[in-house]
């Protein structure tokens, strides 16, 4: 195989209560990887990146698609084999919805299809992960795993990256708003408290379990009592304009659940119908469009296959 182009979605990541553990695949946006062999180089390049405005580096060492790839490469001691991306971002940077996950995924995933597939998607994890590491510096799969894997997954950020991919119950959608500002994942963690009140810890702790719980049981009533952040989303709040009106609305036209998206600046509102979502979704704009904020928004159920390969 000479070419290969292959797409890895958006995804939500914490989910409210899972704070680096937790994530969800979305349908929509993703980015997407042209990945073909070349004679002219040895190794990962580059040669070119579309819709980033230059803002992504090119360089392979610092760029997470070819920093996962590489990975893949050395992995098989084809560390010099020649191979050159073109990368299609189809996602807004630094939105919270996985822009760097996305494409450190799509790139071990491509690399691993151009040379036969050696490696299975679970086994492409850590190299995922190695790419997903140099955009932010943190070691943290819950981006890169349901974007890799699919649906929603639950991952321990240990040297193994034990991980359980969790049921979807029937007709979940998300609501997802980004407003037009930029909040980088590294910015975002370093205003986070070390220390956690030991009350907000057993509170959060049951409502982790307690979605946990809802999903295997299909139980929205269960669900919405325990979609509540009560660590991160606090700290985290004041970075997004009228993030709590947006959440309010949301809560008031039948959300079952509404938080930021990763480290935000988007918004993410669960529900249990697609006519919820759409109504959930155009109340959360209305407010940005009121404060003359530009943002997109898209509804979306959960993606259950995770980077895949695109039809030539």
């Amino acid at each position: 195989m000479a070419e290969i182009r292959v797409f890895a979605p958006a995804t939500i990541a914490n989910i409210a209560i899972g704070f680096d553990i937790l994530g969800l695949a979305l349908e929509q946006p993703g980015d997407e990887i042209i990945a073909r062999k070349t004679d002219k180089q040895s190794g990962l390049t580059i040669r070119k990146i579309y819709n980033d405005n230059n803002r992504l580096p090119i360089d392979p060492l610092k760029n997470t698609a070819t920093v996962a790839g590489q990975a893949v490469l050395d992995a098989l001691g084809e560390s010099s084999m020649g191979i050159e991306f073109e990368i299609h971002k189809k996602m807004p940077i630094g939105s919270g919805i996985g822009s760097s996950a996305a494409s450190a995924a799509a790139g071990a995933f491509a690399v691993n299809e151009l040379l036969g597939s050696p490696f299975s998607k679970k086994e492409l994890l850590p190299f995922a992960v190695k790419g997903e590491q140099s955009a932010d510096g943190a070691f943290h799969a819950d981006n890169v795993a349901p974007s890799l894997l699919g649906g929603i997954v639950l991952v321990k950020n240990d040297e193994k990256l034990f991980h359980i991919q969790l049921p979807i119950p029937e007709n979940l959608y998300v609501s997802l708003i980004c407003p037009s500002i930029e909040i980088l994942t590294k910015n975002a963690r370093e205003i986070i408290r070390p220390n956690v009140p030991l009350n907000k810890f057993i509170k959060q702790s049951f409502n982790l379990a307690g979605f946990i719980s809802s999903l295997f049981l299909s139980d929205y009533e269960l669900m919405k009592k325990c979609l509540v952040d009560h660590i991160i989303e606090p700290q985290r709040a004041y970075l997004i304009p009228h993030f709590k009106d947006i959440q309010e609305t949301a809560l008031k036209n039948n959300a079952i659940g509404c938080s930021i998206s990763g480290a935000g600046p988007s918004i993410f509102a669960i529900s249990n119908s697609k006519k919820n979502a759409e109504t959930i979704t155009d109340s959360m704009s209305k407010i940005l469009s009121d404060a003359k904020i530009p943002s997109i928004s898209l509804i979306s159920k959960v993606n259950k296959e995770g980077v895949l390969k695109l039809s030539s």
